[in-house]
């Protein structure tokens, strides 16, 4: 009776290891590795353009596009959120780093990093991980979340970001494999 259920059990990991590197699951991956990337994008050109979706609203509620609000024009990415957003045991951390250029420069690089390395699914392991970090790092700006003690969309996001790391990725629909075979990346596999 127990060689049946060692048999059995042994079967059923096998199927569910061979659907985590099934081609469906592996397309999967890459849509959401393609979604997020693109997320970080559009967050990056929003900020630096004031493209009006989030960005570019003066205190009346009016859309200024491409005005005092756009990264290129001197306006803060980070300033607003971070100075009247934060909440919680962290507010003064956050308020004290609200539109510094420290600030201002490491979130815009990480949105254009961590979109390029996701949208085109190279430099996957350094952008995953920096994705992880910046997602963590948002979710400790407002806590408690608003509708859950504990958990919100940035925690779903770094979760997400490990395990897209985790299961490479980039390769599907990609420029994973080739990226992988450059001189440089055989040279510095972090970079992969």
């Amino acid at each position: 009776m127990a060689t049946i259920a060692t048999h059995l059990h042994s079967i059923v990991d096998h199927d569910e290891e061979s659907a985590v590197t099934g081609p469906a699951v592996r397309r999967a991956l890459a849509a959401l590795r393609i979604a997020f990337g693109l997320t970080f994008l559009w967050a990056f050109f929003d900020k630096l353009l004031a493209l009006g979706y989030h960005t570019g609203y003066d205190q009346a509620g009016t859309l200024d596009r491409f005005g005092p609000a756009a990264w290129i024009h001197g306006g803060s990415p980070t300033e607003g959120f971070l100075a009247f957003g934060a909440d919680g045991p962290f507010k003064g951390f956050w308020n004290s780093l609200a539109g510094t250029a420290f600030a201002d420069w490491a979130f815009m690089l990480g949105l254009l990093g961590i979109g390029v390395a996701l949208t085109f699914g190279i430099g996957m392991r350094l952008g995953t991980i920096a994705g992880f970090v910046m997602y963590l790092l948002m979710w400790t700006v407002v806590l408690p979340p608003a509708n859950n003690p504990v958990l919100d969309e940035h925690v779903l996001g770094a979760i997400s970001m490990a395990v897209l790391g985790l299961a490479g990725a980039g390769a599907t629909w990609g420029l994973g494999h080739a990226w992988s075979r450059t001189a440089l990346v055989r040279r510095f596999p972090v970079l992969r």
